[in-house]
């Protein structure tokens, strides 16, 4: 319950009772229509009064409904271009509901419910209640004791909530990224295209102002907050994104073959051997794909003398020059 005695409405609530309502009308709805009938606006609505508030929200929800890929149209009257108190609302049918031939079973809307409540947690929670918002207004139904057992994900990196939203909004950002051997960070202004997890580590895939070119960058070495530049957007990639960017990340993975000597029955043989893409060779060493060289070395040598490698020779000299570092510390330490 809101001050005044006014029932709260819930943003999911909101949002979904606003879509069906643009859809229900071919003609469109005026704004004081919306903010006057629909649920999540009415209860709030003064008549002849100060609807100021209202209005910025209608704003913002309009922008929430158009992230989630629902087509929500404004048209203007005729005689008052561009006053958006006398233009009119609707979301067409026909380019929003799904083809007459796709349907999904019991188990697929239980699944498609899953996986949307999968990303409450933490920093997702926003993009959980916009995707079971679309999943209802499209008629359909979750399975609420499936999602009871839903597991939670956690994105530890803190770019990357900063880097979804400006995303969404399609806004140029900078950050200072730190590669594997520099000293300090470089700046790095990037149009983010897509995040996408490979190998259980986030990615940002954007054009890369500085480079003028397409650039992969690992959340985990973004050093400090990112920060949206006002006033600059870009525009909207081509259909695919996180496709493609996936796809490139998966032909360096193919294509990055490390030759290992693994001590059987050690840690390293517990952890390495169950991965996918190992293979044993004639020689009784394995094979092992991988898509960041640094990555693997720092993890290679945490397990010591339990591995060597073979192949290729630079991945050889990181794991050598981080076991090297590691023996000087512990020098330095025993001769304080």
């Amino acid at each position: 319950m809101e001050a005044g005695g006014v029932v709260a409405v819930s943003v999911e609530e909101r949002l979904f009772s606003l879509v069906l309502a643009l859809l229900a009308s071919e003609q469109g709805l005026g704004k004081a229509e919306i903010l006057s009938t629909v649920q999540g606006y009415r209860q709030r609505y003064v008549l002849g009064g100060d609807n100021a508030s209202l209005d910025r929200q209608f704003e913002r929800d309009k922008d929430d409904i158009r992230e989630l890929g629902i087509p929500l149209e404004t048209i203007d009257a005729p005689d008052r271009p561009g006053d958006s108190q006398s233009a009119r609302y609707r979301i067409p049918r026909a380019l929003y509901e799904l083809p007459a031939d796709v349907t999904f079973s019991a188990a697929e809307n239980a699944l498609l419910g899953l996986a949307a409540a999968v990303w409450r947690d933490g920093s997702l929670s926003e993009d959980s209640r916009r995707a079971i918002t679309k999943l209802r207004s499209l008629g359909i139904e979750t399975d609420d004791a499936v999602i009871g057992y839903a597991p939670r994900l956690r994105v530890r990196e803190a770019a990357f909530g900063p880097l979804k939203l400006a995303l969404d909004r399609r806004q140029r950002v900078s950050f200072l990224y730190l590669k594997p051997g520099q000293k300090k960070p470089l700046l790095r202004t990037v149009d983010p295209h897509a995040l996408v997890v490979h190998e259980s580590r986030w990615h940002l895939s954007g054009f890369d102002k500085r480079a003028r070119a397409p650039r992969t960058f690992l959340l985990s070495r973004i050093v400090g907050p990112v920060k949206p530049l006002p006033g600059e957007t870009f525009d909207a990639p081509a259909a695919g994104a996180a496709e493609r960017s996936l796809a490139e990340l998966q032909r360096v993975w193919q294509g990055n073959v490390a030759v290992l000597g693994i001590v059987a029955g050690s840690d390293a043989g517990l952890r390495l051997l169950k991965r996918s893409g190992v293979s044993p060779t004639d020689s009784g060493r394995y094979e092992l794909h991988f898509t960041d060289l640094d990555i693997l070395a720092d993890e290679l040598a945490g397990f010591g003398p339990e591995v060597l490698v073979h192949a290729p020779a630079e991945l050889r000299a990181a794991v050598r020059s981080r076991l090297l570092q590691v023996s000087g510390t512990h020098q330095d330490g025993g001769n304080a």
